[in-house]
């Protein structure tokens, strides 16, 4: 109770900022779910996901790694969005350092393709390195990797549309159209709760109905109120080990504004207080004929 307390004191007061700071393989369970889900899709068919805020780019490159070795068989379209240009195209390059470095400024004239620039962007807001949650044999399948640089793979690339907007933009469902999920995590916890509450309410109309709302790294109060709110229906599958799944932002809690408080089943709430996967509204009912249909083709 006195932890509680002192983290709602620290949100009140605490300075946000936006961070560009991220890691590849960063929550395996959460991976692990969107797999899952996508076993609803028949083979040959197409999934469309939106990852929002995607900063450096590690969580859509593990998104369709981890899509692509469980589903090869669906043609994937990924929406990757960032309000920063710079960032977005960094992430677009899809080329990390593996080296060590501290994150300093980079010298005036140098190109982004540089490898001190490589080294800075690589290693701007980084707590620990973005590699660091990966075994060697997985930067393998995932990259090519020359000297101390590593290159997502031409294969890791196909089917990514690198997108410059904000996330809070009303505009933004008549760019990318409605999707199986969005992906809207890490980023709304660094808002003011107000404005972090506008930008889900807007963020949950990309949604096509029955798809998945994906947001974890917020306000717990403000996701659980909007849920409620909006008749969200919580995803319970792994939802323990997707709450505790990023240790990171465990690990700053109380004293982080960021931080994330521990799991409590014994609150009446639970299960929309600690769900970070929504699914919302619901799929529109298929015609007997369809439901045959699909029925003789799987």
């Amino acid at each position: 109770m006195y932890s509680r307390y002192l983290h709602g004191v620290v949100r009140r007061f605490s300075e946000r900022r936006q961070s560009f700071g991220t890691f590849f393989l960063r929550n395996r369970p959460e991976l692990q779910l969107i797999c899952r889900l996508l076993e609803q899709k028949s083979s040959g068919s197409e999934a469309n996901i939106a990852v929002l805020a995607c900063s450096k780019g590690a969580e859509v490159y593990s998104i369709v790694w981890a899509i692509r070795s469980e589903r090869p068989d669906l043609k994937l379209r990924l929406h990757a969005l960032d309000i920063s240009e710079e960032i977005l195209n960094f992430a677009a390059g899809g080329v990390y350092s593996l080296a060590e470095v501290e994150a300093g400024t980079p010298k005036n004239g140098e190109c982004l393709a540089s490898s001190a620039t490589v080294n800075w962007n690589t290693s701007r807001d980084q707590i620990a390195p973005m590699f660091e949650r990966m075994t060697p044999l997985e930067i393998k399948s995932m990259f090519d990797v020359e000297g101390s640089e590593a290159m997502a793979k031409p294969w890791l690339k196909e089917g990514i549309h690198w997108l410059r907007g904000d996330a809070g933009d009303q505009q933004l469902i008549s760019t990318i159209g409605p999707q199986d999920f969005v992906v809207a995590n890490r980023f709304l916890c660094h808002m003011r709760p107000s404005a972090a509450e506008k930008c889900l309410r807007n963020i949950a109309h990309l949604v096509k109905p029955g798809g998945y709302l994906f947001v974890s790294g917020i306000d717990l109060d403000v996701r659980t109120k909007v849920a409620l709110d909006m008749g969200w229906k919580p995803v319970t599958e792994l939802i323990r080990e997707i709450h505790d799944g990023d240790a990171s932002i465990r690990r700053g809690w109380p004293l982080e504004y960021w931080g994330l408080e521990p799991f409590d089943d014994r609150r009446p709430d639970w299960q929309t207080r600690y769900a970070c996967v929504f699914q919302i509204g619901e799929a529109p009912c298929k015609t007997e004929e369809a439901a045959n249909l699909e029925s003789a083709v799987g």
